[in-house]
């Protein structure tokens, strides 16, 4: 049996590829004139090889038709058929101004475009597209003329010489009422700036009454200043006109390898971590992006960065950054000369560092930890909270070589009135990256020790109470033991300052996980209570320590009646937890309001029969 075989061509809804690039390809309609733009600058570019003594110059024209007229290369008739009628092809023009679908490597370099949609983006905001372009290296060669519909028709007609005088393109665009707001002249004009604003050939808007506005300049880091404090004031203008905010610094960047050149601006107020910078990114002066986050590491959140480059590659919708070998080179070397700018502060402006870190500790800090050389540097002058107030690690270990760090906020709030009392050095090291930090300082200051905060180390540091007022409490003492040993706590009488304390609660995070896993444990049977059982250690417990230097402690010592010292101890237990400042577990929010309860009960009847206590 015999079986035949043709050769067929795929057919293209150009309506529907209209769709697909405006709600899924682009974000938006504006990118038209960005293409418009695009493929001008590259017809200029392709002629200024063959001729760089021809003029160069974009000029778009607003009204009821938009139009892009370019003095570049231009397109032949044969150029118009196998380019403009062909949706995808490539048309980058070769090194003598030909086109070429292919595109030629040594080329393609400096032009914008790579992905040959060109101008049919712009049937995302007109039902109509004509272009009359006549080539540049033939005197004689004729004008043509190129129109298309957004159903996909298209007509191609060869006009007179003396219908486009000179060399070069124009693009006429009929808009749809549905997406006239794009092709307003006001809005024009602020596309056209915002795309173009850094491209090298000049770049006019004429509104319908005849006035040209120039939207492009040459950005002033390419620009000669005076002076390098002229240079400075020229760069920070950039940043208010451009991100609307005065730096606190400016660093020059400069990556030849990379053909990259622009400005990081240091933000003169905190940021969140976790709110990414939006870079702007400009390829070969035409804007790419103004939301990169990827540009930098994600440390670098305390700057903002414009920069222009030739190197890295776009997304097929030219609005992304696309992630590639290059891409990660370019952010680690602009990584690096940020790091450097911070770690030259040091020597060059030591107020200024100061003031940065006043602002960014948090972003210095998560550098730090990593960066040794940066840690040498920066860590004697970053705050830290201590039982001294926000100073210094140097300034806090002239006074107590040896240094204590808490593991979380609420140890350091429970710790911190007490162990200043006592002559105890303690660092909050419950923030990110501070435990860290300061476990490194004996890295930088030989001779300091710095160990966690453990809470026999506090208790190791009150004084004894006389063993005679211990022995008048012991009653007291034992009941209060009972009745805060139900919460795994232990109870303690010491002297200490301030007086104004009634109690301490010692604790940390992993004694209270290992009471858990323990309870769940007990709680548990089978496989379950045996994995939980092997994990245990011995059970670490709280310590409620009484202040015996406080009036209502010593009053609550002298309490003989059974019911009332039981409610005064669990008030004072549930005073620690409050100072605590932790999460309360239901069975002491309970107790809480038990002690409240059993108190003001007592207040309004202290003659009276005792009540019978009920528990939560």
């Amino acid at each position: 049996m015999l079986h035949s075989e043709s050769s067929h061509s795929f057919q293209v809804d150009l309506r529907g590829l209209v769709d697909l690039l405006s709600h899924h390809l682009y974000s938006s309609p504006r990118v038209y004139l960005r293409e418009l733009l695009q493929n001008a600058v590259d017809a200029l570019t392709a002629r200024q090889a063959a001729d760089p003594g021809a003029p160069a110059a974009i000029t778009v024209r607003t009204g009821e038709t938009l139009t892009v007229t370019d003095t570049g290369i231009g397109l032949t008739e044969a150029d118009v058929h196998r380019f403009l009628a062909t949706i995808g092809r490539s048309s980058k023009r070769n090194a003598d101004g030909g086109l070429d679908g292919a595109g030629v490597e040594s080329a393609r370099g400096e032009f914008i475009g790579q992905f040959g949609i060109g101008l049919l983006a712009c049937f995302v905001v007109a039902d109509e597209i004509t272009v009359v372009s006549r080539h540049a290296t033939d005197p004689g060669a004729p004008t043509v003329e190129w129109r298309g519909h957004s159903d996909g028709r298209y007509t191609i007609r060869t006009l007179p010489a003396s219908a486009m005088p000179e060399p070069g393109t124009t693009v006429r665009l009929t808009p749809r009422a549905d997406n006239a707001e794009w092709t307003a002249p006001e809005r024009v004009t602020e596309l056209a700036r915002h795309f173009g604003g850094l491209l090298k050939y000049e770049v006019t808007v004429v509104d319908p009454r005849g006035t040209a506005t120039r939207v492009n300049d040459t950005p002033p880091w390419e620009r000669p200043h005076g002076s390098p404090l002229a240079r400075r004031e020229a760069l920070t203008a950039y940043c208010r006109t451009t991100f609307d905010f005065t730096p606190l610094d400016t660093i020059e960047l400069d990556l030849p390898a990379a053909g990259l050149r622009g400005v990081a601006y240091v933000l003169p107020t905190a940021v969140s971590p976790a709110q990414r910078a939006g870079h702007r990114v400009h390829l070969k002066g035409m804007l790419l992006t103004d939301k990169a986050p990827e540009l930098l590491p994600d440390w670098a959140f305390f700057v903002r960065c414009v920069v222009d480059t030739t190197s890295l590659r776009p997304t097929a919708s030219r609005e992304a950054l696309y992630e590639d070998g290059t891409l990660a080179a370019v952010r680690d070397a602009l990584g690096r000369r940020i790091r450097d700018w911070l770690t030259g502060l040091a020597a060059s402006d030591p107020a200024l560092l100061h003031r940065f870190i006043d602002t960014h500790h948090l972003a210095v800090k998560a550098l730090a930890r990593y960066d040794d050389e940066l840690l040498r540097v920066v860590l004697p002058w970053l705050p830290f909270e201590t039982t001294d107030g926000n100073v210094t690690l140097e300034e806090f270990a002239r006074t107590h070589p040896t240094v204590l760090v808490t593991r979380s906020v609420e140890e350091f709030r429970q710790v911190a009135p007490i162990a200043s009392a006592a002559g105890l050095g303690v660092v909050n090291g419950g923030y990110t990256y501070d435990r860290d930090l300061v476990h490194r300082l004996p890295e930088i200051r030989p001779g300091s020790s710095v160990a966690d905060l453990d809470p026999a180390t506090v208790t190791a540091h009150l004084d004894a109470v006389d063993p005679s007022a211990e022995l008048r409490a012991a009653a007291f003492l034992a009941l209060a033991r009972e009745t805060v040993g139900a919460h795994d706590c232990d109870v303690v009488l010491r002297d200490f300052q301030p007086v104004t304390a009634p109690a301490l609660l010692l604790d940390n995070r992993e004694a209270r996980h290992e009471r858990t896993r323990s309870s769940l444990a007990s709680e548990s049977d089978g496989l379950w209570a045996d994995i939980l059982g092997s994990l245990r250690d011995e059970t670490p417990r709280a310590q409620l320590v009484l202040n015996h230097l406080n009036p209502l402690v010593r009053q609550a010592l002298t309490i003989t009646e059974r019911g009332l010292a039981t409610t005064a101890a669990e008030a004072l237990y549930g005073q620690a937890l409050l100072l605590s400042r932790r999460p309360l577990r239901a069975s002491e929010s309970a107790l809480l309001n038990r002690a409240f309860i059993g108190l003001l009960t007592h207040a309004m009847h202290p003659a009276g029969p005792a009540e019978p206590r009920k528990d939560a």
